[in-house]
């Protein structure tokens, strides 16, 4: 674990968060903007930003698996199939889970479920176990530009007042594989 993390420009973005803004982190393979997922005006700004529609849901991303169980209902899966998205976790892996009946349809779209991930990102664990909470995560890219994968990207995308969690990807080339977590179907290569 990096314990050189920029403790100023974490703090910046999770005051940005506590104001309903959207933010721009390092991920795995390439920048995620997010916010906080309890905040239904800070989603629309995120799917505003993105031309996205609610109806398509989102992912969420987490320091660790306690701070995705307040949005999915992990009672439903078995031992074995527990044990198969542990052993995939920290990591670049979400997986689709049923979600509560109290999860936000801001977050889960047309869905009953919802896709999470326990990430091993450094600076991503810095940020969620400073803010208390996951947060949502989308790739940082403007619609039809290619996802940012540095902060200089990010910025000339969404301008130079953008926040931004400034680091490196963890490198990988491809954005996080994503699979349901009860049957193990693939639904995104990674």
């Amino acid at each position: 674990m990096n314990n050189n993390l920029p403790a100023d420009t974490i703090a910046r973005a999770v005051e940005a968060l506590h104001h309903q803004r959207v933010i721009a982190y390092p991920t795995e393979a390439v920048f995620g903007v997010g916010c906080d997922p309890d905040s239904e005006t800070a989603v629309m700004r995120l799917l505003d930003l993105k031309q996205r529609p609610v109806e398509k849901g989102l992912i969420l991303i987490a320091a660790d698996f306690e701070q995705l169980k307040p949005y999915i209902d992990d009672s439903v899966l078995s031992d074995a199939q527990r044990e198969a998205v542990f052993s995939r976790w920290p990591g670049p892996v979400t997986f689709v889970f049923p979600a509560l009946a109290s999860t936000p349809r801001w977050l889960t779209g047309r869905f009953d479920s919802l896709a999470v991930r326990v990430t091993d990102h450094p600076l991503v664990i810095a940020l969620c176990r400073q803010y208390g909470k996951p947060l949502v995560s989308t790739s940082a890219n403007l619609t039809g530009q290619p996802p940012c994968r540095t902060t200089d990207e990010v910025l000339a995308q969404f301008g130079p007042d953008f926040p931004v969690v400034a680091g490196a990807t963890g490198g990988r080339l491809n954005p996080s594989e994503i699979r349901d977590a009860l049957t193990g179907e693939l639904f995104r290569q990674g």
